[in-house]
């Protein structure tokens, strides 16, 4: 194949490639971060309640922090708005130095939905730059397999088991790593069962 056939044949190629996204935030870090928690990539816009991390409104994250450390599942929900209520959120993330970001700063949508399934990752977090940045963060909990599959990869480990933590090393840094259950209403574990293992990480 000639070289004007071949970049030809690799225009077309990549025209029919699903767009490349960024991500559309910054990391949440509050002032004396402990924990990062870390996602895929948010879903898209029109599945938000809120532009902040797992704004999905049947995605239940926030109703596990809510079990966590209030003990009520809709203790970080706006029942009059039907939204996630961000202010109360911020305000326990902070309080409890809890930090969010993910592991896609870019992706490609393979399909037309948020399944991490379908997520290409075309460039993953560069964790160890985060983590010089913020030294403070010794707990790096991912929620779902693709996150901690980025996360192994990045730490040279084998992906752990759900809640079961390893000890390791991203560039300078030793973390304690967590698998944790997806918080998507896909994954097939109760509520209160994903409270369970989430609580693991906190010692409550």
């Amino acid at each position: 194949m000639g070289c004007a056939r071949f970049f030809l044949f690799f225009a077309a190629m990549n025209k029919n490639q699903p767009p490349i996204e960024r991500h559309p935030w910054s990391p949440f870090i509050p002032p004396e971060p402990r924990y990062l928690f870390l996602g895929t990539f948010p879903p898209k816009p029109e599945r938000w309640s809120m532009p902040f991390y797992y704004p999905n409104k049947i995605n239940d994250f926030w109703r596990v922090m809510g079990i966590i450390f209030c003990g009520d599942r809709d203790a970080l929900w706006c029942h009059e708005a039907k939204r996630f209520d961000l202010d109360a959120i911020k305000a326990l993330l902070n309080r409890e130095g809890i930090a969010l970001w993910d592991t896609g700063m870019a992706v490609r949508r393979l399909k037309d939905n948020a399944s991490d399934k379908f997520l290409e990752i075309v460039e993953p977090i560069d964790l160890a730059r985060l983590l010089d940045e913020h030294p403070m963060i010794t707990q790096v909990i991912t929620t779902g397999e693709k996150a901690t599959g980025v996360i192994a990869e990045q730490a040279h480990v084998p992906v752990p088991a759900v809640g079961m933590p390893v000890d390791c090393r991203v560039g300078e840094h030793g973390i304690r790593l967590w698998r944790m259950p997806s918080t998507s209403r896909a994954y097939p574990l109760a509520l209160e069962k994903k409270a369970d293992a989430y609580r693991l990480v906190f010692g409550r």
